[in-house]
């Protein structure tokens, strides 16, 4: 990707430009996407988070009123500062694994053997709560007295027997049923050892003890007394497991994640890899933030979201439209619009409706996810275009609470989604927030972005989307309910130097429609068209008379002809001014009927 070499001319902005998240505090919303690995969490208290907060705040305000001064003494700064673009250029990873260097590869098959484990061992799954210490104090009676109910009175089994002589045959008569209990006892163990130990847990028995004294006459007249102790064991009928049971385990829990398992899936590769990068392909690590994130969407209810109705006042502030040149699909976030005061007031005024603003963005992300092409040779990130034009700026306590918000949860469970984030209109403010954000992001992660001013913004677009995807409003030729041309009709992009003009032909060499449609950016340039046929007897006919075209004018000029002989429409631009200006131009013929 392209580079631009150029550096503020300021003394203050000569250092190396970090094309860091400048606004990461300001536009997080979009921007945190790519900074999963990058911004630690702190685990401060609340006030001490405000207090900290205020502090940036205070600090951003002084550079910043020092960076206004210096602006009223030196206005070429912003032109200068406007000609930043991207540091060391971002090139996407491949997601076939082949493609992967040897430690990548080990590294990806060590956190699927993790990622199994986890699902056999259901740690994917939020434990339940522990049960409240009342019930617990309720079962130790409820067993003593079912114990009870099941034993009879001991005093009550307690009896002299009837005469000596009656109770030694008794005797004899119990001790023989005892050995056949003994021998039915035996042969139940060792059915019991055959049979293989099902994986119950422990049953309750209850366990009674009858105690019986007889007095015994021995041949000698002399009397003895024996206890003989019965004791039967009651057990309640065993319970099937609830879990099922495959051979003697419970089966592994299916996990999902954005419509993809996390196991036997073609897919799954893609999606650990995300995770993979955005800690630096250590296995342990991804598997806790894959964890925490499948634990976050659970409790979040994304699924439910998906299926909400949250309105569309927001659409104008987010959305997607076109592709890049390399097939990504390109979401705009024009931040500009929140100068509205009524939107802005009905999107950060309060706690729930900042909760609203962020499960919408939420679920706009999420829907987007789901168009992505997951395989391994597939799109499966977009390119963020941030536009900083009329921005409220940090210095709004609403938003900045929203953004921060944001930012973290973004970071946590979203990773890798991003091939580019493209920051437009960026303000004159940019360098103060640059300095504050810049030394807590990776190379890697400032590679991603690219920053340009109001006068370079629509160029540093089409360095990465085809002027025929870019919206009019960002400089290029795409516009909603276009009845003569389709993104599919490529467009021509020309660089007019100053003081030069450029000649477009359209050459035909049989009757037809002649349709074409060409913008300068910024115009500030003069337009003419004529017909010149090939005959030499033929006249030049006049399609537009040359005119001056100010940049308030209509940004696209959209003009027909009606050919009836060999020739040519001839285009001139005329650009009078200082500076280069880009043309944009495509035709197309039809018939004439």
């Amino acid at each position: 990707m392209a580079e631009d070499g150029k550096k503020p001319v300021s003394g203050e902005a000569e250092k190396p430009v970090a094309e860091a998240s400048v606004v990461e505090e300001v536009v997080a919303v979009a921007v945190a996407e790519v900074a999963a690995p990058c911004l630690p969490q702190s685990e401060v208290p609340e006030a001490e988070e405000k207090s900290k907060e205020e502090e940036v705040v205070e600090k951003l305000e002084g550079e910043v009123a020092g960076a206004a001064a210096a602006e009223e003494e030196k206005p070429k700064v912003v032109e200068e500062g406007e000609k930043m673009t991207e540091s060391v250029s971002f090139k996407e990873e491949s997601n076939v694994v082949s493609d992967l260097p040897e430690s990548q590869r080990k590294a990806l098959e060590e956190l699927k053997v993790l990622v199994k484990e986890a699902m056999e061992k259901h740690e994917f799954t939020a434990p339940p709560p522990p049960p409240p210490p009342p019930a617990k104090e309720e079962k130790a009676p409820a067993t003593e007295e079912e114990a009870k109910t099941e034993a009879p009175a001991e005093p009550a089994a307690e009896a002299v027997c009837p005469p000596p002589v009656e109770e030694s045959k008794t005797e004899e008569k119990k001790e023989e049923e005892k050995k056949e209990e003994e021998k039915k006892e035996e042969e139940k163990k060792e059915e019991e050892k055959v049979a293989p130990p099902e994986p119950a847990e422990p049953e309750v028995v209850a366990v009674v003890v009858e105690t019986i004294t007889a007095v015994v006459v021995d041949e000698d007249g002399a009397k003895t007394v024996e206890a003989i102790e019965e004791t039967i064991v009651v057990a309640p009928p065993a319970e099937e497991p609830a879990a099922a049971v495959t051979g003697g385990l419970p089966r592994p829990e299916e996990v999902e994640i954005w419509g993809i398992k996390l196991f036997d899936d073609d897919r799954t590769d893609v999606v650990l890899l995300k995770f993979l990068r955005a800690r630096d392909f250590r296995p342990k690590e991804s598997l806790i933030m894959l964890k925490n994130a499948v634990l976050w969407r659970k409790s979040f209810g994304i699924e439910t979201l998906l299926e909400e109705d949250l309105g569309n006042h927001l659409e104008s502030v987010v959305f997607m439209e076109g592709f890049g040149k390399e097939g990504h699909p390109v979401c705009y976030n024009a931040y500009g619009k929140f100068q509205n005061k009524e939107l802005y007031q009905n999107t950060f005024s309060d706690e729930e409706k900042r909760q609203n603003f962020l499960r919408w963005r939420i679920q706009f992300l999420e829907k987007s996810i789901r168009k992505l092409d997951f395989s391994p040779k597939g799109i499966n990130t977009i390119i963020q275009v941030n536009d900083l034009k009329n921005s409220p700026g940090p210095f709004k306590r609403e938003l900045r609470q929203a953004t921060n918000q944001a930012l973290y949860l973004l970071q946590d469970n979203y990773p890798e989604f991003v091939a580019k984030q493209v920051l437009i209109n960026v303000p004159w403010w940019y360098l103060a927030f640059n300095r504050m954000i810049s030394p807590f992001l990776t190379q890697r992660t400032k590679s991603k972005f690219v920053f340009a001013g109001p006068s370079k913004s629509a160029e540093t677009l089409f360095k990465y989307i085809a002027p025929e995807q870019v919206p009019v409003q960002y400089g290029g030729l795409k516009k909603d309910g276009d009845s003569e041309f389709s993104d599919s009709d490529p467009v021509t992009l020309v660089t007019i130097k100053p003081g030069c003009k450029h000649v477009i032909e359209f050459p035909s060499t049989e009757p037809c429609q002649l349709v074409w449609e060409l913008r300068v950016i910024g115009w500030d340039v003069t337009y003419g068209a004529e017909f010149v046929p090939s005959a030499e007897e033929g006249y030049t006919v006049i399609v537009q008379k040359a005119r001056k075209i100010a940049p308030t004018d209509d940004p696209v000029i959209c003009n027909s002809f009606k050919i009836g002989e060999p020739g040519k429409v001839v285009v001139t631009i005329d650009n009078q001014t200082s500076k280069k200006k880009k043309l944009l131009y495509r035709s197309k013929t039809q018939s004439c009927d």
